[in-house]
């Protein structure tokens, strides 16, 4: 690496300018064009330097304010492909499957649902209870967002947990 692809690291991880040439607006801050910075940034991925390069999108700045957690708890003894169903929804972005806690809390899966209000997520959530045979859920709203920071000793230590 030289001192210019250092700079293009700290630009890169401020995030991408939101304007219709981002990669020309960083190359402008480092005195490169934009086909430049795009092939330090292919050289930087092909060295193992940048392991990943995505997008992520702050929902609240697009009007996606509501965002719950529903817990499951399948109906019968056997949860059968209960996680598979959920996890087919459009409107469930994460599923999960943790171990219930006997005589304490039975729910065994987790769907994570996000949408323009609270309303929209309770209809959702009705209408996926509904098509997979209704099967008793807890939705838990978050009431707050904390900041997103990149867990700093998980990138020293390649990704494993820290």
């Amino acid at each position: 690496m030289d001192p210019i692809d250092v700079h293009l690291l700290r630009e890169l991880e401020r995030g991408l300018p939101v304007v219709p040439s981002p990669f020309e607006e960083i190359g402008k801050r480092l005195g490169l064009n934009g086909d430049e910075v795009l092939e330090r940034i292919r050289h930087l991925k092909e060295s193992g330097i940048i392991r990943k390069f995505r997008a992520r999108i702050d929902q609240r700045k697009v009007g996606i304010i509501a965002n719950a957690l529903v817990a499951w708890k399948p109906a019968g003894a056997g949860n059968g492909d209960l996680g598979k169903l959920l996890a087919a929804f459009p409107s469930v972005t994460h599923c999960y499957e943790r171990r219930p806690v006997p005589g304490r809390w039975e729910y065994t899966y987790y769907t994570v649902h996000h949408d323009y209000s609270k309303e929209q997520v309770l209809d959702d959530v009705k209408a996926v209870a509904e098509q997979i045979g209704g099967p008793e859920y807890l939705i838990l709203f978050s009431t707050r967002e904390f900041k997103r920071v990149p867990n700093v000793r998980m990138r020293e230590n390649g990704g494993g947990v820290p």
